[in-house]
């Protein structure tokens, strides 16, 4: 039989949580009604395990908004450099329309993408409104490409809305539970500490009984940790 090696410590958190929820299959496969060390240990793993996937899904869910929030910020840089090329566009009718859209563009500025998520969106918000009042029309759509801009702006901003309002239901749901990496921490000492140790020890005195998960659990420590070794490998290979 191999030896059952512990989790690498390395580990990104979506291979803990990926290797401890394989471990806790093998385990829900078996019969072990009759073996209370083992139920303990993994009675502890699966709520640990699920914080973890609910940090991760929170991470995610950050990740999502600051994506959001960039494509907004590009959206409003897209109608400042359009305004700004009109303006100074030779054909005299181009430029007219171009200051009529600016006076209402400045009074927000391209700096509003440098703001809180809040004050951006309020913004945003209040420019979307300005840049839709009917005298503007014919001025924004004699300029090639900024109706278009607007509408995608409307767009991103609608989007980044929805993604904030998912975020904070969640964090709000969530706000008791730990971050991913005390998760993480928690589920690496659980099988390391707990589940390996017991494991090690159980199979040298029944193997037919415990070789089985033994050996499936070794399979997946050592699975996760190669990648993790390829990983590092891979990061210590790249030219300074």
């Amino acid at each position: 039989m191999n030896k059952l090696n512990k989790l690498d410590s390395r580990s990104r958190v979506s291979e803990v949580y990926s290797a401890a929820n394989r471990m806790i299959m093998e385990f829900d496969g078996g019969d072990w009604s009759d073996e209370t060390n083992l139920t303990n240990i993994f009675t502890d793993l699966k709520p640990a395990n699920t914080a973890l996937e609910q940090s991760i899904n929170k991470e995610k869910a950050v990740s999502d908004l600051e994506e959001k929030d960039e494509i907004r910020d590009t959206k409003v840089r897209a109608i400042y450099y359009l305004i700004m090329g009109y303006l100074h566009n030779p054909e005299e009718a181009l430029k007219t329309a171009a200051q009529e859209v600016d006076t209402v563009f400045e009074r927000y500025g391209v700096e509003i993408v440098q703001q809180s998520y809040s004050n951006e969106s309020g913004f945003i918000n209040s420019m979307l409104d300005d840049l839709s009042a009917e005298d503007l029309q014919t001025s924004i759509a004699a300029l090639p490409g900024l109706s278009r801009a607007i509408t995608e702006l409307q767009t991103a901003q609608t989007g980044f809305e929805t993604a904030r309002l998912a975020y904070e239901k969640d964090a709000a749901q969530d706000a008791s539970e730990t971050n991913a990496s005390s998760a993480k921490k928690e589920v690496v000492s659980i099988i390391n500490e707990r589940l390996v140790v017991y494991l090690r020890a159980m199979v040298t005195i029944d193997e037919t009984r415990y070789g089985e998960i033994t050996n499936t659990t070794g399979k997946i420590i050592d699975d996760n940790n190669e990648e993790v070794k390829k990983r590092s490998k891979k990061t210590t290979a790249q030219p300074v």
